[in-house]
């Protein structure tokens, strides 16, 4: 049945009705989506004006003006001594004592105790800039202020921290962390070195391997220590941690370990325990809980040795680049030649890349609070393997002139391979980094 003119007419009214309505709703909604639109838009906009003002690598004045001091302070006094200091395999002593004095050696340290209480980009900041110039140094001041004083500052008791840590930041005494055995490397759980608790005091037996300011000559150690060491069987929950000092009977230096490849101004040594009687009040902690401040410490320890390979790339990278701007062969500077190109671009991209890794995670990280360990696997393992890479490049560039030490490259070719293994090698950071990825719920990307 056809529908009649009228229905027709009507409909189609009514139709026309209800369009111009609309389209009245729509013109007068069209201002206020636009404004809404235009205020979104300006807020993205001031957003993105604000992050592009963000200083990964500076994130405040503070750090920048950090940044600036250390640099000053390695060209002016690490940098002449490191080539002598490498060829002699001593550490100097007296440059310790004055990066005492500029208040780095405490610097994530509680200032209570004499330190500067800054966060771990300040501490990435002052290892990425003094390996630039002298890794094997850097080393040592790693494990003087991350591994024993940070270490310290963190887990141990107001009094530990009162009586340590002042002498530590001056630089008047100096300190090192004790983990790794002759048998015992990567899997650190496996330790055999005891404490038993005797009375008001443990007896320690046993020896650590591998211990960087271990020793400070052939025949006398280090200062402080901070020692792991098994006081039960159970294998978590077996380890616990102490507080020793050189001049306690029974404990003495093994040997100091000479004719490294690499990291040769930095004294390292085996450390002996003989019926080492410590006290109870130097106890770290509680009885078996040393784990936890383990693999707190390790985050931070793995971050800024990342660091330390982001110093030696940064170099190798100036180095190969001045070389191939300066240097002719057939008639023109080697910069101009596709393999050279591939070796300078490769090696920007890869180190920046490094660089923005290493910086956000410090800016995640927490010190008093275990917990980012992918990430801080994560960018030791790819910085480590970087930082090798980029300085294996810079001696290929410079060719023969690469090989010797005056070139400086040379020797932060072989810096760079302890990266590789100290404080974690690679193929335990893949382990690692690979359990926990796949224990995680959720990416965090989405």
């Amino acid at each position: 049945m056809r529908p009649s003119l009228y229905v027709i007419v009507i409909t189609h009214k009514l139709i026309l009705t209800i369009l111009a309505m609309l389209g009245a709703i729509f013109r007068k909604s069209i201002p206020a989506v636009v404004a809404n639109a235009t205020v979104a838009r300006s807020s993205v906009m001031a957003t993105r004006a604000m992050s592009s003002k963000v200083d990964l690598f500076n994130p405040t004045s503070e750090h920048k003006d950090l940044r600036h001091m250390v640099a000053k302070f390695t060209k002016e006094e690490i940098e002449p001594q490191a080539l002598e200091f490498n060829r002699d395999e001593k550490f100097n002593m007296d440059l310790f004592k004055k990066v005492g004095d500029l208040g780095l050696l405490g610097i994530t340290v509680n200032e209570e105790y004499g330190g500067t209480g800054l966060d771990a980009t300040a501490a990435v900041i002052v290892h990425e800039e003094m390996s630039a110039s002298d890794p094997a140094f850097t080393l040592s001041y790693l494990a003087h202020s991350m591994l024993f004083a940070n270490n310290l500052n963190f887990n141990g008791s107001a009094e530990q921290c009162a009586k340590y840590l002042p002498e530590a930041c001056t630089g008047e005494k100096i300190g090192a962390m004790g983990m790794s055995e002759p048998s015992v490397g990567t899997d650190v759980l496996g330790m055999k070195t005891k404490a038993v608790r005797d009375g008001d005091h443990y007896v320690i037996n046993g020896s650590k391997m591998w211990i960087t300011n271990g020793a400070v000559s052939d025949s006398e150690l280090g200062d402080y220590f901070l020692i792991y060491a098994r006081t039960s069987e159970d294998k978590v929950k077996g380890v616990s941690f102490f507080l020793l000092e050189k001049g306690m009977e029974g404990f003495s230096l093994g040997q100091r370990i000479k004719d490294k490849c690499g990291m040769r101004a930095s004294y390292t040594a085996e450390l002996v325990f003989d019926n080492v009687k410590v006290p109870v009040e130097n106890r770290v902690g509680e009885e078996g809980d040393a784990v936890l401040h383990m693999m707190r410490n390790l985050e931070l320890e793995r971050l800024v040795l990342a660091a330390m390979s982001l110093g030696i790339a940064r170099r190798s990278i100036e180095v190969m680049v001045n070389y191939a701007k300066e240097r002719h062969s057939f008639g023109k500077p080697l910069s101009s030649y596709g393999q050279i190109q591939k070796m300078i671009g490769d090696s920007w991209a890869e180190y920046q890349a490094g660089r923005a890794y290493v910086y956000n995670t410090a800016s995640n990280l927490n010190l008093g609070v275990a917990g980012n360990r992918i990430d801080s696997d994560g960018v030791k393992l790819f910085c480590g393997d970087m930082g090798k890479r980029v300085a294996d490049r810079a001696m290929q560039c410079l060719g023969g002139y690469g090989y010797v030490g005056d070139y400086v490259v040379e020797r932060l070719w072989r810096d760079a391979k302890l990266l590789e293994i100290g404080g974690g090698t690679n193929e335990a950071h893949q382990k690692n980094m690979t359990g926990d990825i796949c224990k995680l719920n959720q990416f965090p990307w989405v």
